[in-house]
């Protein structure tokens, strides 16, 4: 997690799940009203969140005491606010091509986003294809990513839950180390699971307390959710002929952090 970047994209109704890698990102961005949760946030945090470094989006949810708290300059440093009207980006998206325009082929890690609304949910998942998918595969028109160099590095982007994270994984074969420490505890709990969102995907496991070979999976048909890790399993292996959401549980002890 160490080279990971982060961006604040918090809902009212999540826990806040910060001090895991915030400290480590090179470059704080919150989403418009991710804001807002930051300053409630502060009365039951020990971190102050001054080191915010921008504050962008269409700005319909930033609130004044919000913009005002982060604007006035506090020991040499300010977060910029960046007005970005586009309506055919979420602010997310604004954030995160913010963070890559800045950092190019940086990793983003942002936080929450994925409790609450069911249509907000399942966008942000949209959007870890939106934004890791070759340039090349991407929706044309309108709703296509501009990103401001298309032949750049191009990192890729984590959700980051109260109790998950959240990845895509992209066609072929991975190994996904499922023993990461921080300090001396362990950050990942057992359950995994492996969402086809894309479509009918053939998907095969190694270290899974269920394993698949060639196994098809779809919406509405075969579906691997709830499957375990191995306690022997230190990295687990994933080929998949499509992209596929990866979604792995943090420990308790991780979850209040």
């Amino acid at each position: 997690m160490k080279n990971f970047e982060s961006l604040y994209h918090m809902k009212p109704e999540l826990p806040i799940c910060l001090d895991l890698t915030s400290h480590l990102a090179k470059f704080r961005v919150a989403a418009d009203g991710g804001a807002n949760q930051l300053v409630d946030a502060l009365g039951a945090s020990k971190l102050n969140y001054r080191d915010l470094d921008a504050i962008v989006g269409d700005l319909d949810s930033l609130l004044p005491e919000t913009q005002q708290y982060f604007e006035t300059e506090v020991a040499g440093h300010a977060t910029e606010i960046i007005h970005d009207g586009d309506q055919y980006s979420t602010d997310f998206t604004k954030a995160v091509k913010l963070v890559r325009s800045r950092l190019p082929g940086a990793d983003v890690v942002a936080f929450g986003g994925l409790g609450g609304r069911v249509d907000q949910g399942v966008s942000q998942l949209h959007h870890l294809y939106l934004l890791d998918q070759p340039r090349h595969e991407l929706f044309s028109g309108a709703y296509r990513m501009d990103w401001p160099d298309e032949k750049g590095p191009h990192g890729r982007t984590f959700l980051l839950t109260s109790d998950s994270l959240v990845f895509l994984l992209l066609p072929g074969h991975h190994h996904i180390h499922v023993r990461e420490q921080l300090g001396d505890e362990e950050v990942f709990a057992k359950h995994i699971g492996i969402l086809p969102m894309q479509g009918p995907s053939v998907i095969t496991t190694k270290g899974l307390e269920w394993d698949i070979t060639d196994w098809p999976t779809e919406f509405g048909g075969q579906f691997s959710s709830s499957n375990h890790v191995l306690p022997e399993t230190l990295v687990v292996e994933v080929q998949t002929n499509r992209a596929v959401v990866f979604a792995m549980t943090l420990k308790e002890e991780w979850q209040s952090k």
